[in-house]
């Protein structure tokens, strides 16, 4: 059962809804009875058409609150397509496409399809040809299926982006838009993520009129981040770091630094531990920088090394670590570096070195609202240390939006397809990509790194050869 099923005398209940007594109904013998925070916040308003913005973490109970919506208005005696919902996975959205139908098992007859990749395309077709009233996909196959012809969006009334923020880090946001274009321009859109890159606010400029924003918590709370500082003579800074790496056996972390110089420093010393190490500062030109963030929100480098001006906008999911190898001088700046760690239902670690003449800044820190430096007397002497490599690598394709090539061109140039006799690697050691507008980046696990390279190279993306390295 889901983790909103008991009743609860402090929540709003489903029945406080204009819902249909057959779906409150419905509802009580599933054992849904008081409403999660964004199902009460968010249902009201989608019930009453208005297009809605939500930030809402998996497990909430976002599926409900945009399914009974969708639920509402659904007729059964027509077949065409009158809700499509987005999603970024196979899995997730046979997920959604199984909550639907349990919510939805009061209408007769109501048939909702799942259209992902990964499977074979034929059975779909067949599916649809049936007709749906409620279609569920990755963006990739539905404009396949668009392309084909074998699937109407034209009668839709209210679209649905669920977990948008994972879609658009995939590189779908032209598969997006284009599909959304679709659709009729009155529909209602439905937008949920679980974090809020400017990216975000953008697609929902677009798609949405007038969208209602709504969020259930901030991006991170304070409190699930634990402040260490640790303390030492300024010429000893970057041995203390590499103590502190060893100390906690951080694998990956931003590290800050307050002037390029100092980054080009500590990047030098973590690359002569042979770990990865990247520099990002404010004068790199867009083409370096892209390269630099892709690979390390990629999770095939180490350490990113920054400073305040060159990390605007750096948005990385489950970020553990983050280190202060200078306190800022703005305690301000100090709250906004951490807050890059801990967020969502996440907790965090931050780190701070600094030499023993900063103590004025260390009590400005504890004065903040956020301030909590904890001094750790336990740190000694190490060993050598080794940073285990991370569990990507990151190849560059040099091609992109531009030339019309997408997220599942890449994933099925470089996957097996044993029914076709095509050799590849297994989906499951494909991580994120993105596509530029001239440039591909695809994260391969380490261990089959070689054998993508190697295939990709020898093969054919949408017909002609693409150059490929390691970025």
């Amino acid at each position: 059962m889901s983790d909103f099923n008991q009743p609860n005398v402090n929540q709003p209940n489903f029945n406080q809804l204009s819902l249909s007594t057959a779906q409150t109904d419905n509802l009580n013998k599933l054992g849904y009875h008081s409403m999660t925070d964004i199902q009460s916040q968010a249902l009201p308003l989608a019930l009453d058409g208005k297009d809605i913005i939500a930030q809402a973490k998996t497990g909430s109970g976002k599926t409900a609150a945009f399914s009974l919506a969708i639920l509402d208005k659904i007729n059964p005696r027509f077949f065409g397509a009158q809700a499509l919902i987005l999603c970024p996975t196979r899995e997730l959205a046979t997920q959604v496409a199984q909550e639907m139908r349990k919510l939805g098992r009061h209408i007769a007859n109501l048939k909702v399809v799942i259209l992902s990749g990964g499977q074979s395309i034929g059975p779909q077709i067949g599916s649809l040809a049936h007709g749906a009233h409620i279609v569920v996909g990755t963006p990739g196959r539905i404009k396949d299926h668009l392309r084909k012809n074998t699937l109407k969006i034209d009668q839709i009334k209210t679209l649905v982006l669920d977990e948008a923020d994972r879609m658009l880090d995939m590189g779908f946001r032209d598969d997006i838009e284009d599909i959304a274009a679709h659709t009729p321009q009155q529909r209602q859109t439905l937008l949920f993520s679980a974090t809020y890159p400017d990216n975000i606010e953008q697609l929902s400029k677009h798609l949405q009129y007038e969208p209602q924003s709504i969020r259930i918590a901030d991006t991170h709370d304070q409190k699930k981040i634990q402040q260490q500082l640790f303390v030492c003579p300024r010429a000893e800074k970057i041995d203390t770091l590499k103590k502190v790496l060893n100390y906690f056996s951080i694998n990956q972390a931003v590290i800050f630094c307050n002037t390029k110089q100092v980054v080009q420093e500590v990047t030098q010393a973590l690359q002569d531990l042979r770990c990865s190490a990247m520099a990002l500062q404010g004068d790199m030109d867009q083409k370096d920088r892209d390269r630099v963030l892709i690979r390390f929100k990629q999770q095939s480098a180490n350490f990113l090394i920054a400073t305040d001006v060159a990390a605007r906008g750096l948005d990385v999911d489950n970020l553990e670590y983050v280190i202060n190898f200078d306190l800022p001088r703005d305690t301000d700046v100090y709250a906004h570096r951490i807050g890059r760690t801990g967020r969502a239902d996440k907790t965090g670690i931050a780190i701070s070195i600094a030499s023993d003449k900063e103590q004025y800044k260390v009590d400005a820190i504890n004065q903040h609202p956020v301030g909590d430096l904890i001094v750790e007397q336990t740190l000694t002497a190490s060993p050598a240390i080794q940073i285990e490599p991370m569990p990507y690598v990151t190849l560059c394709l040099q091609a992109g939006r531009k030339d019309k090539l997408r997220p599942g061109d890449i994933l099925g140039a470089l996957t097996a397809n044993p029914a076709k006799g095509k050799d590849g690697i297994p989906g499951s050691a494909v991580g994120k990509i993105d596509v530029l507008d001239f440039v591909s980046y695809v994260a391969v696990e380490r261990d089959q790194a070689r054998v993508a390279l190697e295939y990709l190279q020898q093969s054919r993306i949408k017909g002609r050869k693409v150059k490929v390295r390691k970025a």
